[in-house]
């Protein structure tokens, strides 16, 4: 594998060799990416979520970047993750 194929694997916006610890419903992930998004919260609480969107779930944050410390991520959103960022998921029923 050349560098160039290598490079082009990375997913945008990852930080290579750079995590930030996030906390998901209590639960430590790292996370490589400069964003997450409402899917990727949801899919490290809930893992087969890729296959079963037709659930809704609201994703709220706190400790999160200065112009924003908390808030609640909305569907098809994402935000800047910083070190220590705490993750709400909880289930609001079928969309």
């Amino acid at each position: 594998m050349t560098a160039q194929e290598s490079k082009n694997e990375q997913p945008k916006g990852v930080r290579p060799g750079k995590t930030v610890t996030i906390v998901v419903e209590g639960t430590q992930h790292e996370w490589a990416g400069k964003e997450i998004s409402h899917a990727e919260v949801v899919t490290l609480e809930v893992p087969d979520y890729p296959q079963h969107q037709e659930i809704t779930y609201s994703v709220s944050y706190k400790k999160g970047p200065s112009n924003k410390p908390e808030a609640i991520l909305p569907k098809g959103a994402s935000v800047k993750v910083k070190e220590g960022m705490v993750f709400y998921v909880s289930e609001t029923g079928q969309s």
